[in-house]
Parts: C-alpha cells; structure tokens; sequence
C-alpha cells in the first residue's frame, strides 16, 4: 500500500496531505536535498531488454545465477557502446560509465525499487527514496545500507560482445 492510500484510508482528505506536504513534516520522501535524476537523455535508458535479439544466456537471478552474453551490434544493445547509455537486462543494470562497462544488481537494496545510472553524476540512482550508488555497488547516501551486487562484465576484444556474469 502507498503512503498517500494508506493515510486516505485514515480519513485524511487531499488538502491535509498537501499540508502536511508542503509543511516538510515526515510525510516526504526519504531523501534529502534536492537530487535530479539524469533525464537529459544522455544517461537515459534506451535499450530495456524487451526481447531476447542480441541476448544469449540467463539475466534473471531467480532462475540461476547471472550469466549472459550480449551482441552490442543489435539495435537492442548497440547504446552500450555509448559513454552514458545503460539498459536493463532481467535482474542486471549495465551501464557505459565513462568508457568502463559495469554490470550492478537492477535492484535498490532498500526497497527494491529498479535504479537507473546517472552520467553526469557516474553514479546509480533509486527514483524512490533517493539512494545513491557508486558504480562500484557502494552506496554513497542512504536510506539504502547494503551495497549493490556487482557482476564481471567482460567486453570482447573486438567490441561486439559483451559477457556478464557472476
């Protein structure tokens, strides 16, 4: 249940959550400051794994441990090749973090929500509540406490392939 259902359920009207809101009272959100997720579309995910073309292997750790092979020359991929690209491949984010390949758990360790990779930044971001990972896996603001899993990503020597795995 969302936090804005659960106090409508209370009985609190609309107008009393906007006070509450603009009052800064609890009611916000878990992060602090004031964070901008990458959306300028350099750091923009424009290749989510919606099919299997280019992806060989398992990319879901509910069914095994992480091992997959991806062809960068389908149009699938192909953005990885890009400094600032990242896609979603089932469990795995994979981002192109100025020129090095890293391959992170897609999944906030606070909540579970799916991060996304900020170029300008160079860090990974969760939407929901404002954690904050290196491309390391580490977190650098909380609320998340535990570190991102990493996995190897292996790019072939010509460029085309790219291997993850654990």
């Amino acid at each position: 249940m969302k936090r804005g259902q659960f106090l409508r359920n209370l009985g609190l009207s609309s107008s009393a959550l906007m006070a509450f809101y603009c009052m800064g009272t609890t009611l916000t959100a878990c992060s602090s400051g004031s964070v901008d997720p990458d959306t300028s579309g350099t750091g923009s995910n424009t290749g989510t794994n919606t099919g299997t073309t280019g992806l060989t292997g398992n990319a879901d750790l509910s069914k095994g441990a992480i091992s997959f092979t991806l062809d960068l020359t389908s149009s699938t991929y192909s953005t990885l090749k890009t400094d600032g690209r990242f896609v979603v491949v089932g469990s795995v984010i994979v981002a192109n973090a100025k020129g090095t390949i890293v391959a992170l758990s897609k999944t906030c360790t606070h909540e579970g929500t799916t991060i996304d990779y900020r170029s300008a930044q160079n860090d990974f971001y969760c939407s929901n509540h404002g954690s904050e990972f290196s491309t390391t896996g580490a977190v650098e603001v909380g609320p998340a406490t535990k570190a991102l899993t990493v996995y190897k990503a292996q790019l072939s020597a010509n460029g085309n392939t790219l291997t993850v795995s654990a």
